[in-house]
């Protein structure tokens, strides 16, 4: 931690958490409880607060800030647009609203040309089912248990984890075992067996629901919040052919996993396959404002060429957001941020934590590509036991000591810093967590 301490950046750290503890309510969280840390400001990979306290992001705040924090370029971009034209209609066209949307389409695969633009990732995922529901007909929707694609209607129910149970109010779900080795439901002891009898339980779900009930598939291409579980190979292929099959539309949900996350514009490039429907947010401009979509492929797109698509948004390709956008992968792009990841993945972060899992029994499994990782912390390495909140409460409070900001869920510690990382910030965040991770957390 760096930084000094005054009178006055102390009465703003007071009056911030006094202002937010009066008025602001958290979500997710029992309001009594919540002791939010503050933040002040912040720039590439570091955040700090009005002491001037100041932490190496290790989190990308909810793993979005692909292009670290307060970009030059497209803080630029946001405040020229700003002085052009700060809002207008969805209906109208707008200048940077088309170029945002060629600049998505020219990172798609070939047969996709239209992007519907919403106010985030959740609502992308809504209309996405609502795309996919109108284009065949059908009426429901498989998603994995372990997946997390939003808080709104239809995108909370397809979720798999906790938060869907309170919010279950929309129809037509139906959830799955998704593929995952390390705590499989399989009895597989290999990714090729766990990527078979997945499949094969895939299907069984599809013949027992009725696959001309099914409108689509809705995977997380990377489950990100549940894990960061890569599929095995063979498996998003297989998906594919399933729909295929049975004349069902798959829908991959790339709001955290796309854009540089993975060492690639999309993560869905690395695994063979190709979907009907993409979702995005986060990373495209990494959350500096509001936006995400729905890329739509081309006989999709068609369905509405002579008939009205029924939904819309007052803020779709809002020009503020759009003009992130166009900022945000004009940086990307020009400065090799995206390769950034890639090579950080492959030759630094990667390797660190593979060598944190020799060093310390607690890592039960390391998975992960780029700058999306996760640690998988158990008590007991032999039964893959994993280890309970206490454990995880004193390790995000002897990170953020030292510190780190991470991102900590459930058993694991997320390892996902901006995709503009360097190597001596990776070295840097590795060994805040080798010191943690070498205390007696288990006593």
């Amino acid at each position: 931690m760096t930084g000094t301490t005054n009178t006055t950046t102390t009465s703003l750290n007071a009056r911030t958490t006094a202002l937010d503890r009066a008025h602001v309510f958290h979500s997710w969280s029992a309001q009594a409880a919540v002791k939010p840390l503050v933040i002040a400001g912040g720039l590439g990979c570091r955040v700090w607060d009005h002491d001037g306290r100041t932490y190496l992001d290790f989190s990308s705040q909810l793993v979005n800030v692909n292009i670290g924090h307060q970009h030059p370029k497209v803080v630029k971009a946001i405040t020229d647009q700003a002085a052009l034209l700060t809002t207008i209609s969805p209906a109208t066209a707008n200048l940077a609203r088309g170029e945002a949307a060629r600049r998505i389409v020219a990172r798609a695969p070939e047969g996709f040309n239209r992007v519907f633009f919403t106010n985030g990732g959740a609502d992308a995922i809504e209309n996405a089912i609502r795309l996919a529901r109108l284009h065949t007909g059908r009426d429901k929707i498989l998603s994995t248990y372990r997946s997390y694609h939003g808080n709104t209607g239809a995108a909370i129910v397809a979720t798999g984890d906790w938060r869907r149970v309170p919010n279950e109010y929309a129809r037509g779900h139906v959830h799955f075992f998704g593929p995952f080795l390390y705590r499989s439901e399989f009895w597989a002891t290999t990714p090729e067996q766990e990527c078979e009898r997945a499949l094969q339980h895939l299907e069984h779900v599809i013949v027992g629901e009725g696959s001309a009930s099914i409108a689509a598939v809705l995977l997380e291409t990377i489950p990100g919040t549940a894990g960061v579980m890569l599929p095995p190979p063979g498996y998003l292929p297989g998906v594919r052919e399933l729909c295929d099959r049975y004349g069902i539309m798959l829908i991959l949900d790339e709001v955290m996993c796309g854009f540089g996350r993975t060492g690639r514009w999309f993560a869905f490039e690395g695994y063979g396959v190709v979907p009907d429907l993409i979702t995005f947010a986060k990373g495209v401009n990494s959350g500096y404002v509001p936006t995400g979509g729905v890329l739509i492929s081309d006989p999709i797109a068609a369905d509405f060429d002579e008939t009205v698509f029924p939904g819309g948004l007052t803020y779709s390709g809002h020009p503020l957001a759009m003009a992130s956008i166009v900022g945000a992968l004009d940086a990307m792009s020009a400065e090799g941020i995206v390769q950034n990841a890639a090579r950080i993945g492959r030759d630094v972060l990667g390797p660190a934590l593979a060598a944190l899992q020799a060093k310390h029994a607690i890592i039960g499994e390391v998975r992960g590509e780029g700058v999306f990782w996760a640690l998988d912390l158990v008590a007991d390495p032999v039964t893959r036991q994993p280890v309970g909140a206490a454990v995880m409460a004193r390790i995000k409070a002897e990170l953020l000591g030292r510190g780190l900001l991470p991102f900590l869920i459930d058993n694991r510690i997320h390892v996902v810093p901006p995709c503009v990382v360097t190597n001596e910030e990776v070295a840097e965040g590795i060994a805040i967590i080798d010191e943690v991770l070498a205390l007696d957390l288990l006593a």
